[in-house]
């Protein structure tokens, strides 16, 4: 089946799936937002015990969410792997730091003789959550900004900044978009605890948190959409694969790829949708209309960086070195033989599905807390 399809194709096909990763990735990031509502938002220890149990049950997904992401880049994108995780090496450091301290937070929380405290441990979560998310929009922010990177002719990266990675958070836009997914994150985690938790008093604050905090992520999402349009970008000539600069090329890939435009369109009104859904009426289930333009909003934005013969990891020092999904990617054969391994994602899926069910069957409540010895 996959035999039978050209490189260039596979080399489409596996952008798209980089590309849902990424997605479900950034829609789980609902946990990491609301970690940042902990220090805030419970008025008792009951209550963010509810918060911190409620999450501790999906950080798992995240975290191997986002190394199944570095791991699809790596076996399809190799020279992307190379380049960025080679080259940028302090950014992706300092996030996969944030996102081991989360882990050892919801472990040692609550464990006996705790010398750190269940405080400071808090912190490392709030951390994880701002610190770690903010970082990661920087670094996708580059997919259109550009890198401080060149390649030789044998491929081997040379970054040309001293900070390895952490300059991309000192862009403005970079920065927006660092900030955008972290107020993104913490409505979609009021959201969700809101759906989760059966506790009145809280709910009624997370409601109100999700819709201020997607208040707060607006103006950043407007300049990044405006700045978006009106910058140049990194077009590739598909005849001989060189890249230059053109006038407005985000611009240009909307309107040449109508069908993205409306998926953009289509992911940011349904996020708004929720959270109004969420704040408006007595209902609680704004996350899942939100949770799916989070994906549909994100997979606009990746479309936007690589299809439509656009460089998805640009070199600002040397557009000669700019990647591509051509010639970033790997061999026509690892492509098939992994296209054919990835038949597999929806059964994982599905099985990831059914085991939310079965730990959201029911809202959590104080009560089970309290019978429950292992809780965080």
């Amino acid at each position: 089946m996959f035999g039978s399809l050209d490189w260039s194709t596979l080399q489409q096909l596996w952008w798209l799936i980089v590309a849902v990763v990424g997605s479900l990735f950034v829609f789980l990031t609902f946990v990491q937002g609301g970690q940042t509502l902990i220090l805030t938002l419970p008025g008792t220890e009951d209550e963010k015990t509810l918060m911190v149990n409620s999450l501790g049950r999906k950080w798992e997904l995240t975290f191997t969410t986002l190394v199944l992401f570095g791991g699809a880049f790596y076996a399809s994108f190799p020279l992307f792997y190379a380049s960025s995780f080679g080259g940028a090496y302090w950014v992706w450091i300092a996030i996969l730091f944030t996102f081991i301290i989360q882990a050892v937070s919801y472990e040692y929380r609550k464990k006996p003789n705790n010398f750190l405290g269940k405080k400071t441990y808090e912190v490392f979560m709030f951390v994880n959550g701002s610190v770690g998310i903010l970082l990661i929009g920087a670094a996708i922010g580059t997919f259109f900004t550009g890198s401080n990177f060149t390649l030789n002719e044998y491929n081997l990266v040379k970054w040309t900044h001293p900070l390895r990675g952490l300059e991309a958070a000192f862009s403005l836009f970079n920065l927006s978009f660092g900030l955008f997914l972290v107020f993104l994150a913490r409505t979609l985690g009021a959201l969700y605890l809101a759906n989760n938790l059966a506790h009145e008093s809280l709910v009624a604050r997370l409601k109100n948190s999700s819709f201020n905090n997607l208040l707060c992520a607006l103006p950043f999402l407007l300049y990044v959409l405006i700045s978006l349009v009106l910058m140049d970008g990194y077009a590739v000539n598909p005849a001989d694969g060189t890249v230059t600069m053109e006038a407005n090329k985000y611009l240009n890939n909307l309107l040449q790829m109508p069908l993205n435009l409306i998926l953009l369109l289509a992911g940011l009104v349904l996020v708004v949708l929720g959270v109004v859904i969420n704040r408006f009426t007595a209902s609680v289930r704004g996350i899942w209309p939100s949770g799916l333009g989070t994906v549909l909003t994100c997979l606009a934005v990746f479309f936007l960086a690589g299809y439509n013969n656009t460089s998805f990891y640009p070199s600002k020092v040397d557009l000669g070195s700019s990647l591509t999904i051509y010639n970033a990617s790997s061999s026509h054969y690892t492509l098939t033989a992994m296209s054919y391994v990835a038949l597999l994602v929806p059964f994982v899926l599905a099985y990831i599905t059914w085991v939310w069910r079965q730990m959201d069957s029911k809202k959590l409540t104080v009560e089970e807390l309290a019978a429950d010895k292992k809780s965080y």
